[in-house]
């Protein structure tokens, strides 16, 4: 579904993604894991079109995207959930997921998918009308995660989804990550908390300081000796 072949990304006159390639293949859930600084936002960024390549080529679908706009790719089928959540904070609920609809037949099936997101989070629907910055960190992160599935996307990213949450809320959170993957969608995860992640992943390369080092299954990099002492503290 998704091939990335020898990317190279540059910062200015500073290049940070060294001949990174990997592939995702439909239906599976793949991480990409590596230390704070690694690189790994940069490469969703650069998926998602906001970063333009040095060189190198990203294919979705067996088609070229590394060189469309940003704001073209949301109808290919491709959704990318940021790091921070990136909401319209005084915008409501409803009214941020909405904005994951705006296109396509994403707009025309709006009602149904957002009654499918309050079905994964019931506690947005009683807080439809809220306005989203006052919502807690881990009511974000389920907007978030919401507005991205509103566009319909075969293939979803998500960049640090339980960043900043509480136990509980990481748990939800990677329960619905799975429940997702159970609906037909796609799944890329850039994330810290490694143990979860690669318990999840069906796949995982490890990215440290912009090269992809390793690859496997996310069960052998969790029984992997480097894995666990340099990520999981072992």
């Amino acid at each position: 579904m998704l091939e990335i072949r020898n990317l190279n990304v540059n910062y200015g006159d500073v290049q940070v993604i060294w001949g990174v390639s990997f592939e995702i293949k439909k239906g599976e859930v793949v991480a990409l894991i590596g230390a704070n600084g690694a690189g790994k936002s940069t490469i969703l960024k650069t998926i998602s079109g906001i970063i333009r390549p040095a060189s190198g080529e990203i294919l979705f679908e067996g088609q070229p995207i590394h060189t469309h706009e940003a704001y073209t790719l949301i109808e290919t089928g491709l959704a990318h959930v940021p790091e921070a959540r990136r909401l319209f904070v005084e915008m409501t609920v409803e009214e941020n997921l909405d904005m994951g609809s705006l296109k396509g037949e994403a707009r025309k099936n709006r009602q149904k998918t957002r009654e499918m997101v309050f079905d994964l989070f019931p506690r947005l629907r009683d807080r439809r009308k809220q306005i989203a910055g006052t919502l807690s960190g881990g009511e974000q992160q389920m907007v978030a995660i919401g507005r991205g599935l509103m566009s319909l996307p075969s293939l979803i990213m998500f960049d640090e989804p339980s960043l900043g949450l509480a136990p509980i809320l990481v748990r939800e959170i990677f329960d619905v990550i799975k429940k997702i993957r159970g609906e037909g969608v796609t799944v890329m995860i850039v994330e810290q908390n490694v143990k979860q992640t690669l318990a999840i992943s069906d796949r995982a390369y490890v990215l440290e300081t912009g090269k992809v080092v390793m690859e496997g299954t996310g069960e052998s990099l969790l029984n992997d000796e480097h894995v666990r002492k340099a990520y999981l503290g072992v």
